[in-house]
């Protein structure tokens, strides 16, 4: 009887919130509570713990989060590269939450840690990030970003657009102006049918360099152009570290980027072969370690 009355009850809360969620309406396409410039500053004594404490009220497991009244124009996965960076970790999170809050983002946040200690590859963990984030949710848009990059302006959407959008186009690191002007890396974003249309990122960028000017080419290949926030918004604060262990200067970047408009229909996300080898759910994130192999 006490198992029927309590089923009852889950039956009318359901209703209950069903009937809620049918009364949202879409958020302003301009969040009200976004404050634009932003102070950022690297405090290396903060602890995960202490994120946790602060940031993590309003998450689910797995650092998800929607608005709580009203529905979201953007479901985006988050998907950072990642491996032996915690601290960097650590300061992303710690900013990162309160402004995809503020921007009323419907969002889960991924770091696909590459697991062993071969050559980095970066490419292809964002590609793992893409199909595994799909698992989980209908996303129909895709953030990728380095650990190490800080937006200094909450107007700077994480989301996506009519066209592949570069969002850190003014980094601290580079006095604030953009290097060149085909660069597409640090943090872009791509809808789901931007990433399938140029067949995601190249598998074949072991160690560091390429990937970006690659994938600038599979959108310029597809027709498609890119867009970005102009240099006030976009600008970014990057933490200082030294080259990591194993992500040595890729020098065969050059002759693989010259063959990409004949390789890029075999080579990306059609291609992908990965093991996941653990996946932890924290309040904070989707942390999946992934072995990805080595170069042939």
């Amino acid at each position: 009887m006490a198992v029927t009355r309590l089923t009852e009850q889950t039956q009318t809360l359901k209703g209950k919130t069903t009937e809620v969620q049918t009364k949202l309406s879409s958020c302003p396409e301009t969040s009200p509570h976004l404050v634009g410039p932003l102070h950022v500053e690297f405090n290396w004594s903060r602890t995960m713990e202490a994120v946790r404490t602060e940031c993590g009220s309003s998450l689910l497991e797995g650092g998800r989060y929607k608005p709580p009244d009203c529905i979201s124009h953007h479901k985006v996965a988050i998907i950072i590269p990642f491996r032996n960076r915690h601290q960097h970790l650590i300061q992303w999170l710690y900013y990162l939450h309160p402004v995809l809050q503020r921007q009323q983002l419907d969002y889960g946040v991924y770091i696909i840690n590459q697991d062993g200690e071969g050559m980095f590859n970066k490419a292809r963990l964002m590609n793992v990030g893409f199909a595994e984030a799909l698992k989980e949710y209908n996303y129909t848009c895709f953030v990728f970003s380095d650990v190490d990059l800080i937006p200094m302006n909450d107007r700077n959407i994480y989301g996506c657009f009519s066209k592949p959008r570069h969002l850190s186009v003014a980094v601290d690191k580079f006095g604030f102006m953009l290097p060149y002007s085909t660069i597409f890396g640090g943090v872009v974003s791509l809808s789901k049918e931007q990433y399938l249309a140029i067949n995601g990122f190249s598998n074949n960028y072991w160690g560091w360099g390429g990937e970006d000017d690659d994938i600038y080419q599979r959108i310029a290949i597809k027709s498609m152009s890119i867009t970005r926030p102009d240099m006030a918004t976009g600008r970014f604060k990057m933490i200082k570290h030294e080259r990591d262990v194993h992500n040595e200067l890729n020098l065969h970047r050059g002759e693989i980027l010259e063959k990409t408009s004949s390789t890029m229909e075999e080579d990306g996300i059609n291609s992908l072969r990965y093991t996941i080898n653990k996946i932890e759910k924290d309040t904070l994130y989707t942390f999946i370690t992934v072995d990805i192999g080595s170069p042939k």
